[in-house]
């Protein structure tokens, strides 16, 4: 067996003389995949550290087998002024153990600050629903506004659900540059999604593992540990996005999304659950079951997000898993610092055993101290 990790012609990275992508039935003594991209995370700096921080988000990221994410803007203060990012931007260059873009939040308040902001960003955030904070955009000046003056070869990502899709649709038509639709979760939005991509229009979507795995069902069983935003739909709605996951779905993002559990157990708990640790098990076991192929799950969950939001490439990183591995997710092995997931319990089979960084092991599950340490990371855009 070679040494190290080759590519294969799909992209997957595999041990040399070991293996078949189509195949895993097969004992394979490790599986070798590219780093993983999360465009969709929530890092709670500044203002939720008490949730998670830099350095535990990041170490929840490496155990999860993601080496490239990006944190979102809804903080307190949240990221819309040039002080907040350039300040945030400082403590995650101390801290991130992998690689780390920071979005800038569009906020009425601060619309004109939006091109002082572009070059520190990894992209722009635009929330069309709620959200934590004061960074809903409603009016149609501030949408027009941030349309014109964030620049073209930087991605905007719009939280919008239901109804909102279509406005966020049109806006793609109306200036034709690229939209990204986070955490689509239900079948009218993903349908509404796959029509504009029929009629050539430049726009792209995510979906989470806990749409795809879970249901307004467990909600009602979870109570408030299965309450997120959007809220679990029915069966059918999972259905359509599994349907769609081999055409119209381009990314498959965490929204990786803390609280603690005190927090969980308030009067009016926090909508969000984490995720960075359990995604790729989770889809991993899907691949065992037939439920989509080995390859489309590295395009959508690291070749495709890397090329829509133009994120560097990091040389000499791959993810090693172990894919005869069945385990029982629990919550004392999570390093997210709210220690918890609402998959607690699941059977699933795949197993992040190590995970390289630019020729550098930042993680291995049986040694704790290869955890990379606070700061071994890059902010992007580097500058």
């Amino acid at each position: 067996m070679a040494a190290g990790p080759i590519p294969s012609e799909s992209g997957v990275f595999l041990p040399a003389g070991e293996w078949k992508v189509a195949n895993l039935s097969e004992r394979l003594a490790t599986l070798c995949l590219p780093g993983l991209v999360d465009v969709h995370t929530h890092l709670r700096v500044p203002g939720g550290e008490h949730k998670e921080d830099f350095a535990t988000g990041t170490a929840a990221a490496l155990a999860g087998g993601f080496t490239q994410i990006l944190a979102m803007p809804n903080t307190w203060p949240p990221l819309a002024t040039r002080e907040v990012l350039l300040a945030t931007r400082a403590v995650a260059s101390q801290t991130v153990r992998c690689d780390v873009g920071l979005y800038a939040g569009a906020s009425p308040q601060h619309v004109d600050e939006l091109p002082a902001l572009a070059s520190h960003a990894a992209a722009l955030k635009i929330y069309l629903n709620d959200t934590f904070g004061p960074l809903r955009v409603e009016d149609l000046p501030t949408l027009h506004a941030c349309f014109r003056l964030w620049p073209r070869d930087k991605m905007i990502a719009l939280h919008a659900e239901g109804q909102s899709v279509a406005v966020g649709i049109g806006l793609a038509a109306a200036y034709r540059r690229p939209v990204h639709f986070c955490h689509i979760s239900s079948r009218d939005e993903i349908e509404l999604i796959a029509a504009a991509k029929a009629a050539g229009l430049p726009v792209t979507c995510e979906v989470t593992p806990h749409h795809l795995f879970l249901t307004d069902a467990d909600a009602a069983r979870l109570g408030p540990l299965g309450d997120m935003r959007p809220r679990l739909a029915t069966q059918a709605d999972q259905d359509a996005l599994w349907a769609h996951l081999a055409s119209t779905v381009d990314v498959i993002a965490t929204d990786h999304a803390p609280h603690t559990l005190a927090e969980k157990a308030t009067k009016n708990p926090p909508p969000g659950v984490a995720g960075l640790e359990t995604s790729l098990p989770l889809m991993l076991t899907a691949v065992q079951q037939g439920r989509l192929s080995l390859e489309r799950l590295v395009e959508l969950m690291a070749l495709t997000p890397r090329r829509i939001f133009g994120l560097p490439a990091q040389p000499d990183t791959f993810v090693e898993v172990d894919p005869e591995a069945r385990y029982t997710l629990a919550n004392d092995r999570l390093l997210t610092r709210c220690g918890w997931t609402p998959f607690a319990g699941q059977v699933v089979q795949g197993l992040v055993r190590r995970v390289t960084l630019r020729g550098q092991v930042v993680y291995d599950v049986d040694r704790p101290e290869a955890l990379a340490p606070p700061g071994a990371g890059r902010v992007i855009p580097q500058g």
